[in-house]
């Protein structure tokens, strides 16, 4: 007898992060300086399609760039100050990103 077997369980979300209606809340493991100030969190709001439109033409065709631009932008943080980011801070930033964009 054949079986349907389905995922029933979410994979839950790391403790570093939260989401809300708006966007997301990473807990950094390195406090950093962000726009002068120490922070050990970083908000970042959902996109909208304006804002990743806006990224691409910035660009120039650049993928990391674009990124960088359009994380900037929805974190109300400056580039350089992104580029400073531990890279263990930044790959949260990028998977609550990939979470915000994603319809599960």
């Amino acid at each position: 007898m054949k079986q349907d077997i389905q995922s029933t369980t979410e994979t839950p979300l790391p403790k570093w992060l939260q989401l809300s209606d708006d966007g997301f809340r990473i807990s950094l493991k390195y406090p950093t300086e962000l726009s002068g100030v120490t922070v050990d969190t970083l908000m970042m709001r959902a996109p909208c399609v304006r804002d990743v439109r806006a990224a691409q033409a910035s660009s120039n065709g650049d993928a990391e760039q674009r990124e960088l631009s359009l994380f900037a932008s929805l974190t109300q943080t400056p580039e350089a100050d992104l580029m400073g980011l531990k890279m263990v801070d930044y790959l949260r930033l990028q998977a609550g990103y990939f979470r915000l964009v994603t319809d599960e």
